[in-house]
């Protein structure tokens, strides 16, 4: 399905599901170990919102569908490309998804379809209209996965970054329409 508006061939962003809370937005990123994908979208993601101020009303988290780097901090590679474009990766420790997880979220986004389908398997009751791919939101090539860069070099990690980075502008400007949650909104 083509997502670009007839006038001017942009994509469209999807709309984002209402807040569970009236005045406070929860994003969850998933990939599978939550050591390079979702963390380096939580890294960005989180500095983002803060950089508009809205730290205190939206959250970021991430986790991964598997369980083998839980407690461990992110790959150094990925933390490497983060420090170099000045993001601060210091904070993450790899954490699980569990069906708790995803009801703490008001939106949960997989890094590529494997994920959806692993989310889907911890949680059948799981909201569909809740769970996207990440680049859903990516106004380049909206839909696509993000490809995991484990087994690769330095250039996935900044293939990843750059699509991250544009994916993230996307969704904070999203945020930033949101009922309820950008007061200077509801102060004009």
């Amino acid at each position: 399905m083509d997502r670009r508006r007839p006038d001017r061939g942009v994509p469209i962003a999807p709309a984002l599901p209402p807040p569970r809370t009236p005045g406070h937005y929860a994003i969850g990123l998933v990939c599978l170990g939550n050591i390079c994908r979702s963390p380096t979208a939580d890294v960005v993601l989180a500095q983002r919102v803060d950089d508009v101020g809205l730290a205190g009303r939206v959250t970021v988290s991430s986790c991964g569908t598997g369980d083998w780097h839980v407690g461990q901090p992110m790959d150094e590679r990925a933390a490497a490309v983060l420090r170099a474009h000045d993001y601060d990766p210091s904070q993450h420790r790899a954490q699980q998804l569990s069906e708790s997880w995803l009801d703490n979220h008001d939106l949960v986004l997989a890094m590529d379809r494997t994920n959806v389908r692993d989310i889907g398997v911890v949680d059948h009751q799981a909201d569909p209209g809740r769970i996207r791919l990440f680049r859903d939101f990516d106004p380049v090539e909206p839909g696509g996965d993000v490809p995991d860069p484990y087994y690769g070099g330095a250039d996935g990690f900044e293939e990843v970054l750059a699509m991250v980075e544009r994916t993230c502008a996307a969704l904070v400007s999203a945020l930033q329409r949101l009922p309820g949650l950008d007061d200077r909104l509801e102060r004009q």
